[in-house]
């Protein structure tokens, strides 16, 4: 039962597995669904997942989601290269996190996708 409530949780959070998705299937989301509720929230990310923030937010998930491919990015989001590497800064300023540590890409990619459980 928790494994199909999880997988059902993964699939409302992501579109990408349409409307039902099998446990084997959701990847990272397995570790997510099996937190306790808020345990993913950061003091560091905090900021940047406020409602004032959700153009930032969404940056930061879609460059994360393309491996940092900052063309590939900038096409997704529908914006010049130069306004996405301006929002990537301003996702540093906010969070303290710097998006060249794996650590900290780590942690901001999961802070963003558990928010949506």
């Amino acid at each position: 039962w928790s494994e199909a409530s999880a997988a059902a949780r993964a699939a409302r959070a992501e579109e990408r597995f349409g409307p039902v998705a099998q446990w084997t299937s959701i990847g990272a989301f397995r570790l997510l669904t099996s937190l306790p509720a808020r345990s993913a929230d950061d003091p560091a990310v905090r900021a940047l997942l406020s409602p004032a923030h959700r153009e930032l937010a969404r940056t930061a998930e879609v460059y994360l989601d393309c491996a940092g491919q900052a063309g590939r990015t900038a096409a997704e989001l529908g914006v010049h290269r130069q306004t996405l590497y301006y929002r990537l800064s301003r996702v540093e300023q906010l969070t303290g996190l710097d998006l060249d540590d794996g650590e900290d890409r780590l942690l901001l990619h999961m802070a963003l996708k558990a928010r949506r459980l």
